[in-house]
C-alpha cells in the first residue's frame, strides 16, 4: 500500500466522512465502460476522470481493481469505488473479499449492492459494512433500489446510501427519468447522506436532485458514455421532425 493511500483510509475512518463533505452539493462523475467496450481499459478511464476532474467534478466513480488504483495515483479527489463481478442478481461488490479488494485499491468510499437480495457468500450487507469499517476504516456507500431498502441499508451501518438500482431490479420503479420522488423521501428520511444516482441525463436534472434534497449527484452515462449519447443522437435525426415534436 502506498503512502497516498495509507493516509486516505487513515482520513476516511467512520466518523471522519471527509470524502462526503467535500462532493457536499457537487457534481460525482462515473467514469465506467461495459466489457467489450472500446473504452473499457483502466487507462483509457483513468483518463476519462481526469478529463471530468477538469470540468469540475467533486469526485469520480469507477469500478474495477486496476481502474481504481490508476484513477487514485492520478487523482486527488473523492474516489467511489466497486467491482462488478459475476453474473448473479447481486454483482456491484457482491461479497466482502470484494469490498475489501476496493478499499485496497485505493477507495476512500466503497460502493456495495445494498439491495436485500442474497449475496454470493452468504453474508448479510450489515457484515460487510462493519467488516470494511473495523478493517480499512473505508465508508460504505449502499446502491439500493427502493425506499425500503434505503431505510435498511442505513440501520445496517452504511454511511452514505445511493439510488443507483432504482429501475434495475424487477421490484423498483422503470422509467427513462431519475426516480426523484426516491430521492426525495429518501433525503427527508435518512440519517445518512442520499446521493442521487441513475437516469440523469441532463443538467436540469441534475439541479432538481439537488433540489429534492440529495447530498450530491452521481452522473455516468450522459458524459462518460459516448457510445449511448451517440445512440441518442443517432436516433434523434434519423426520426422525422413530426415525431420530435410530438414527444
Amino acid at each position: 500500500m502506498t503512502s497516498h493511500q495509507q493516509g486516505s483510509m487513515s482520513s476516511t475512518a467512520p466518523g471522519h466522512p471527509a470524502p462526503l463533505d467535500a462532493i457536499r452539493g457537487r457534481l460525482v462523475v462515473s467514469c465506467q465502460a461495459y466489457p467489450g467496450e472500446p473504452m473499457r481499459d483502466p487507462g483509457t478511464m483513468c483518463r476519462i476522470a481526469q478529463a471530468a476532474a477538469e470540468g469540475g467534478a467533486a469526485g469520480i466513480r469507477a469500478q474495477g481493481i486496476e481502474d481504481l488504483r490508476r484513477i487514485r495515483a492520478a487523482l486527488d479527489l473523492p474516489l467511489i469505488g466497486l467491482w462488478k463481478d459475476g453474473d448473479g442478481e447481486v454483482f456491484i461488490t457482491p461479497t466482502l473479499d470484494h469490498a475489501l479488494a476496493v478499499a485496497g485499491a485505493g477507495a476512500d468510499v466503497v460502493a456495495v449492492d445494498g439491495t436485500l437480495r442474497p449475496r454470493p457468500d452468504g453474508r448479510t450487507f450489515a457484515e460487510i459494512v462493519a467488516a470494511v469499517h473495523d478493517r480499512t476504516g473505508r465508508l460504505v456507500m449502499a446502491d439500493v433500489s427502493t425506499y425500503e431498502e434505503g431505510v435498511a441499508a442505513a440501520e445496517a451501518g452504511a454511511d452514505v446510501v445511493g439510488t443507483t438500482l432504482s429501475g434495475h431490479t424487477p421490484y423498483s420503479r422503470p422509467g427513462p427519468s431519475p426516480d426523484l420522488d426516491l430521492v426525495a423521501a429518501l433525503s427527508r428520511d435518512l440519517p445518512v447522506p442520499l446521493i442521487a444516482e441513475g437516469r440523469i441525463h441532463t443538467p436540469e436534472q441534475a439541479a432538481a436532485a439537488i433540489e429534492a434534497g440529495a447530498h450530491a449527484v452521481v452522473v455516468g452515462t450522459a458524459i462518460t458514455h459516448p457510445t449511448t449519447i451517440t445512440r441518442w443522437f443517432a436516433d434523434s435525426v434519423t426520426r422525422s421532425p413530426r415525431e420530435i415534436r410530438s414527444e
